[in-house]
C-alpha cells in the first residue's frame, strides 16, 4: 500500500525522496526493521492475550528433562510470526506481484491449518489435534494452487539466453546472447555444470507435444515438496528456539537467491536463470526473517511461548514455495537438511520398530527417541546446547548452498 502511495507521489507530484521506494533493497531493510519491531513490541501483548485465554501447551510425558516445567506455556505463538510478516508485506510490497500473492496465500493457508490443529489440541482437549489425513489434504490443496499458478500464470516466466550470430566485415562473427523470456518448467541442479533440468523432458518419451503435458510432472513435484518441507518444519519444532532459528538461517539464504535471480545484472554475472519479478520476494523474505528473529526473543530457552503448528506449518510452507519460485527446490535437501534429518529419523524409527516387532516379536529402535533432537536430549545434552549446535549446522548448510551460485 505504501509502495503505491510513494509511487504516486514520485511520478505524479514529483515529491523529493519518494523515489527511494522503488528500490527493493530499501523496502527490504524497512520490512526487516518493521517486522522486528512488531514481533518484539507487540509479541508480548499477544503472549499475554494467549495466556489470558488459557491457550497453554499440554505436555505429554516423554521422560525428557525439564519437560514438566513447560506445561501451560502459551502456544499458537505462530500468530506473532504471521502478523509480523504480513503487515510489512502489505505495506511495502507490490501487491499485484504474482509471487507475493502466492506467498500471502501460503502464509494464510498453512497458518489456518496449523491454527485449527492447535485449536483442537487446546480447546477440544484432543492431544492428536487435526487428523493427519486432513493436514495432508490441506498441504496437497496448497500444492495444487501453487503448482497450477506457477505453471499456467502468464506472469511466471524465465529469461533464458539464445545464441544469435552477428557478422562484421564478412570475415568476423560475434556471438551475442539475446534474452528470451518464456514460460518454462526448468529448474536448477546444484553442484553441476550446465545445471538446468527441464521437468518436461521427464515425459519426452511420450512423443511430440510432450511440453503441453509437463504440468502432470511439475504439479505433483510441487505438492511433494510443500508436504515434505512443511512436515519437516513441524517435526523440528520440538525444543525452544530450534525451528525458528534454523528457519531464519535458511530463509536468509533463500533471500540471497531471490535477490540475485530477480536482478538482471547479477544473474547474468553469476550465469544463473533470471526470473523476472521474483526480486520482489526479497521484501517478503526480509519481513519473514525479522518476524522469526523477533519471535526468538520470546521463544529462546526458556521459552515464554511456543509457535505451535500455527507457526511451524506456515514456516515450512513458505520455505517450500520460496525455493520452488526461485527454481532452487533441488537445493532444499542441503539448505533444509535439518528438516529432512528430523523427518527421516521419524520414518526410520517407525519403520524399524514395525519391522523388528513383526520379525522378532518385539519392537526395536534405532534412536533413543525421535525426532532427532529428542535423541540427543535422551543422551543427556541440554536443549540449549542442541539448539546452538543445530544452528551452527544450519549456518554451514546455508553457506554451502550459497556457494553453489558459483561452485559447479
Amino acid at each position: 500500500m505504501l509502495y503505491y502511495l510513494f509511487e504516486y507521489l514520485d511520478k505524479t507530484m514529483d515529491v523529493p525522496g519518494t523515489g527511494v521506494f522503488q528500490y527493493i533493497t530499501f523496502r527490504s531493510a524497512l520490512a526487516l526493521i518493521l517486522s522486528l519491531m512488531i514481533s518484539t513490541i507487540y509479541g508480548k501483548k499477544i503472549i499475554n492475550f494467549l495466556r489470558n485465554q488459557q491457550v497453554g501447551e499440554t505436555v505429554r510425558e516423554l521422560g525428557l528433562e525439564g519437560q514438566t516445567q513447560k506445561a501451560g506455556t502459551p502456544t499458537m505463538g505462530g500468530l506473532i510470526i504471521i502478523i509480523a510478516t504480513l503487515i510489512p508485506v502489505i505495506l511495502l510490497t507490490k501487491l499485484n506481484n504474482i509471487y507475493i500473492i502466492l506467498l500471502i496465500v501460503t502464509t494464510l493457508w498453512m497458518g489456518t491449518i496449523g491454527f485449527i490443529d492447535d485449536y483442537i489440541k487446546i480447546f477440544k482437549k484432543d492431544k492428536q489435534g487435526l487428523k493427519g489425513i486432513f493436514k495432508v489434504i490441506g498441504q496437497v490443496g496448497l500444492g495444487l494452487i501453487v503448482g497450477s499458478v506457477l505453471y499456467f500464470h502468464p506472469g511466471v516466466t524465465v529469461r533464458e539466453r539464445s545464441n544469435t550470430p552477428i557478422t562484421f566485415n564478412q570475415t568476423q562473427s560475434v556471438i551475442t546472447q539475446a534474452p528470451v523470456e518464456k514460460k518454462s518448467t526448468t529448474t536448477t541442479i546444484p553442484f553441476v555444470k550446465n545445471n538446468e533440468l527441464d521437468y518436461a523432458k521427464i515425459i519426452a518419451w511420450t512423443g511430440e507435444g510432450y511440453e503441453n503435458w509437463a504440468w502432470l510432472v511439475f504439479i505433483p513435484i510441487v505438492i511433494f515438496i510443500i508436504t515434505a518441507v512443511s512436515n519437516g518444519a513441524n517435526l523440528t519444532d520440538g525444543i525452544d528456539g530450534l525451528a525458528a532459528g534454523t528457519s531464519a538461517i535458511s530463509v536468509l539464504a533463500l533471500g540471497i537467491f531471490t535477490f540475485v535471480s530477480g536482478n538482471l545484472i547479477l544473474s547474468s554475472y553469476l550465469n544463473i536463470m533470471y526470473i523476472p519479478n521474483s526480486g520482489e520476494m526479497t521484501v517478503f523474505i526480509s519481513a519473514f526473517v525479522g518476524a522469526l528473529i523477533g519471535f526468538l526473543w520470546y521463544n529462546s530457552f526458556p521459552a515464554s511461548v511456543f509457535m505451535g503448528d500455527t507457526g511451524s506449518l506456515t514456516i515450512g510452507g513458505i520455505i517450500a514455495v520460496l525455493a520452488i519460485s526461485v527454481r532452487k527446490e533441488m537445493l532444499l535437501p542441503v539448505l533444509c537438511a535439518i528438516f529432512f534429518a528430523e523427518n527421516l529419523s521419524v520414518i526410520i524409527q517407525v519403520a524399524y520398530f514395525k519391522y523388528t516387532k513383526k520379525r522378532f516379536g518385539e519392537g526395536r529402535r534405532v534412536f533413543l527417541m525421535s525426532p532427532l533432537h529428542h535423541h540427543y536430549q535422551k543422551k543427556g545434552y541440554h536443549e540449549s546446547k542442541i539448539v546452538t549446535r543445530f544452528w551452527i549446522v544450519a549456518i554451514l548448510l546455508a553457506i554451502v548452498s550459497i556457494v553453489t551460485l558459483k561452485l559447479r
